[in-house]
């Protein structure tokens, strides 16, 4: 009888400080196998008490991403999904409090029969079953159980909050086990402008912390801003009693698209292919390979490649942080290679544009930096902090022709702000900051379904993947999407009151796109309509009635607004207007390298004046992948050829990573 095929795993922990780049080696470890033909999934292990990432502050541990499930996890997944083209659950993520929430359950229930529950081996043995349980659910749109899990430990070693975990996986030294995990260490090297030389020694000292804890490193990962010296690598590989091959540097570069090639240059895969004992792939299988590292290194110098700028202001109430807004950075960035741009985003404090006095100087300089700005993105938020500010920014690209992107949040203040200045409703507002509005001024409503007052804030929102269906094929984003139906992921709490919607789209505020109020089944990929809802579906699908008329009819059918909403406010876009557009749901979380989120890649195309040409035909090729036979040149190659002839370099880089029958695959995959 066959054995059972064994998951492998790579761990990737941390020395001297936490953020030291764990979560860009993961993911990056992830596409060096990937791209070889292993099949990889990952997970994130968080020590923290908290059961998910859903009501941390974002100047806690950055953005909180959001998985199809409804998921509020570590924005490291989000670097997971995007690099590996995968799709993970909230089981990926796991935390020390959603492991003692599943040990004391099974404790409630008997299932340890009258022992006493401890620390080791019974939470240990939790979390290994949990991590074994997960790691073979297939990722990648496929049945096939991974080859490969990547776990990351948060933090640093050393930290109690960690101990547990590393007990657990400490199991896998035993000779049995001991070619089933791989230990990534990453640890960085200080340069004190003091000394004027790298130090090493919180280094050492983090191995030894590690070695301790009973984990061997196999790989040692060594973060520097210079690229590594020889001479340090040999000190280093003696000091940690390690071979020089386990040393391998990784320096700041240019993007992180990037960060997988250094570590193929050091022989990195071959490490993991030994150390692990993983089966060779076979020579049909890397030809079906739609993406290999040669496409990748590509993808990673076309990044550098443009030159011409545009500048988008990103307003928003959390800019101190840039991971705040992780992925509405990285969005705008895919979308920036699709427009042939270099991006630069300028990030305005949103309470400096409301002009508060004291602050003239600050506010001034605030303003300007918004007047200079080729696009304007207010994200999402909560509570009311900043929210005149981001009104007050909407207002003045309404007025003033300047392409805007409202998501959440942003698309709420922008209805604010046009039932306020063109409707002439004075003091509409959100009941979110707001509770004392009469009926008429609530242009944004409290979702009735999601009682925070009985459920308390974590997982009350309306969370994951939903549909949103376009009322009319007539507008700008249906044109980017290219689709009657589309599936994105949400997390939001408050939502337009349809009771005002029909009064805004006859004065060009025009909802284009609505969703319905799906209901959870056992299975968290499968929703069920309401038969309210789906028989709205129907009618939003009649092409006899015009866009006016569908939205009075599915706003007065689908409910009073206030206690049964049926349809949800989903997309809007602003009549004639360059690109004045907006979203309830996040499109950043699903934005990939290779398929940009369609309303981030409008608002650069918008920004750049590309837009028109765009839909008339004359397109910039869209970032896509080639056949393994026509990727042999390089993109330096192209340079050269370009370089007598007047045709565009960018161009012919992006011809040559193009494959139709690819990115069909990302589109209904992402």
């Amino acid at each position: 009888m066959p054995t059972e095929k064994r998951v492998k795993y790579i761990l990737v922990t941390g020395g001297v400080i936490s953020g030291v780049g764990k979560g860009i080696i993961s993911s990056s470890l992830g596409v060096l196998l990937k791209n070889n033909g292993y099949k990889v999934s990952a997970i994130k292990i968080d020590p923290y008490l908290n059961e998910d990432a859903g009501t941390f502050s974002p100047y806690e541990h950055g953005e909180v991403f959001v998985l199809d499930d409804g998921g509020e996890v570590d924005l490291d997944l989000g670097n997971y999904e995007r690099f590996l083209d995968i799709r993970l659950t909230r089981d990926n993520n796991i935390t020390t409090g959603k492991m003692f929430k599943h040990v004391m359950e099974r404790e409630r229930r008997g299932d340890y029969c009258g022992k006493t529950v401890q620390m080791i081996p019974h939470l240990t043995d939790a979390i290994v079953d949990w991590v074994e349980r997960v790691a073979r659910i297939p990722v990648d749109g496929s049945d096939e159980q991974p080859d490969v899990c990547i776990i990351e430990l948060g933090g640093t070693i050393g930290d109690i909050e960690g101990m547990a975990y590393l007990s657990a996986f400490e199991r896998f030294q035993r000779p049995t086990l001991k070619n089933h995990l791989m230990n990534v260490h990453v640890s960085l090297i200080l340069h004190p402008n003091a000394t004027g030389e790298p130090k090493t020694k919180p280094m050492q000292n983090s191995v030894r912390h590690l070695r301790a804890a009973g984990l061997v490193p196999d790989l040692l990962i060594c973060r520097s801003t210079e690229e590594l010296d020889p001479h340090l690598r040999q000190k280093i590989a003696g000091f940690g009693m390690m071979d020089l091959e386990q040393i391998v540097g990784v320096h700041d570069v240019s993007n992180i698209y990037k960060v997988p090639l250094l570590l193929q240059q050091q022989g990195v895969l071959e490490a993991i292919t030994h150390r692990l004992g993983l089966h060779e792939i076979s020579e049909n299988i890397k030809k079906e390979l739609k993406f290999t590292m040669n496409h990748w290194t590509n993808l990673s110098e076309l990044c550098d490649t443009f030159q011409q700028i545009v500048n988008i202001a990103l307003v928003g109430k959390y800019v101190k942080i840039a991971d705040a807004y992780a992925s509405v950075n990285k969005a705008l960035s895919h979308a920036a290679i699709h427009a042939k741009r270099k991006l630069k985003i300028t990030y305005i404090n949103s309470e400096l544009l409301e002009n508060k006095p004291g602050k003239e100087k600050e506010s001034a300089e605030a303003w300007d930096q918004l007047k200079a700005a080729d696009g304007v993105i207010v994200p999402g938020g909560f509570d009311k902090r900043g929210v005149e500010g981001m009104i007050k920014a909407a207002e003045y690209c309404r007025v003033n022709n300047v392409p805007y992107l409202g998501v959440c949040l942003g698309m709420q203040v922008a209805a604010v702000e046009f039932a306020r200045n063109v409707l002439g409703i004075a003091d509409a507002n959100s009941t979110e900051f707001n509770s004392q509005l009469n009926e008429d001024q609530q242009i944004v409503i409290d979702m009735p379904e999601h009682n925070v007052e009985e459920k308390g804030l974590g997982g009350t929102m309306r969370l994951g993947r939903r549909s949103t269906v376009f009322l009319t094929e007539d507008c700008t984003l249906h044109r980017l999407y290219g689709a009657h139906t589309v599936e994105e992921r949400h997390r939001h709490r408050y939502e337009v009151n349809p009771r005002v919607v029909p009064q805004m789209a006859r004065k060009g505020f025009l909802f284009v796109g609505m969703g319905v109020d799906e209901q959870n089944t056992e299975v968290w990929n499968v929703k069920k309509r309401t038969d309210s809802s789906a028989e709205l579906m129907k009618m939003a699908d009649q092409a006899e009635l015009d866009l006016l008329h569908k939205i009075d009819d599915l706003c007065q059918r689908g409910g009073d607004g206030v206690t049964r909403p049926a349809v949800r406010m989903e997309m809007f876009e602003m009549k004639d207007h360059p690109y004045f557009v907006g979203a309830q749901f996040h499109p950043e979380y699903l934005s990939h390298p290779l398929s940009p989120s369609p309303p981030f890649f409008g608002l650069l195309l918008a920004a750049t004046g590309q837009l028109t040409s765009y839909f008339s035909g004359s397109r910039s090729p869209a970032l896509q992948v080639v056949e393994e036979e026509e990727s042999s040149g390089s993109i330096h190659d192209l340079r050269k050829s370009a370089s007598s002839t007047s045709t565009d370099v960018v161009g012919e880089i992006l011809d040559k990573l193009k494959l139709e029958g690819n990115v069909q695959k990302l589109a209904s995959f992402h």
